[in-house]
């Protein structure tokens, strides 16, 4: 994933796009939704791990669905590309009627996300967080919703090299906050 480009906030990381992944238990044939996909690191991972994957990918940021656009067409990614904010898109796009789990990297308006996938029959969600207040609104969100399985808090350090030996140098902590339904 190192070979991506990248824009401010993106790419997500390995570590978090493998446990993201794990907990939202794709399949073959699934429709996945990656709701503020940025570069497009987790439509990428997703379909790498499982074939014949229906991935729409959704960003409301110009510069977002120009790299994700390139980190496809150079990864050989088989994705829907659709610019616009996200609660619109799901509502007007006749194509997504159908949608099995959502990755949500990012969206202002997360409460209603959350509803309109559920709607639409998402049974397993997966919100990436970094601010606590996002995580607040989401969390309760998926309570009201009767959706709300878990929350982590991920931290990664990697390896550096200091004057010959090795120190650990942290990325922000992620949190992982999981819905499931049905």
């Amino acid at each position: 994933m190192s070979d991506l480009l990248h824009i401010s906030g993106g790419p997500t990381k390995p570590e978090i796009i493998a446990i993201s992944l794990s907990k939202l238990e794709l399949a073959e044939g699934s429709t996945f939704v990656d709701v503020g996909c940025g570069t497009g690191a987790v439509s990428i991972a997703a379909s790498r791990q499982v074939r014949n994957l229906k991935i729409y990918a959704i960003d409301a940021r110009d510069e977002a669905i120009r790299v994700a656009g390139e980190n496809f067409k150079n990864t050989g990614t088989n994705a829907s590309l659709i610019h616009g904010e996200v609660s619109k898109v799901l509502s007007q796009q006749k194509d997504i009627d159908t949608i099995d789990c959502a990755f949500i990297g990012g969206t202002r308006n997360i409460q209603q996300v959350l509803e309109i996938l559920l709607h639409k029959g998402a049974k397993n969600i997966v919100v990436n967080a970094v601010r606590i207040e996002t995580v607040v609104r989401t969390m309760n969100r998926m309570q009201e919703l009767g959706i709300f399985d878990e929350v982590l808090h991920v931290a990664v350090s990697r390896g550096k090299s200091i004057t010959g030996e090795t120190m650990f140098q942290p990325e922000n902590p992620v949190y992982i906050i999981v819905g499931r339904s049905g």
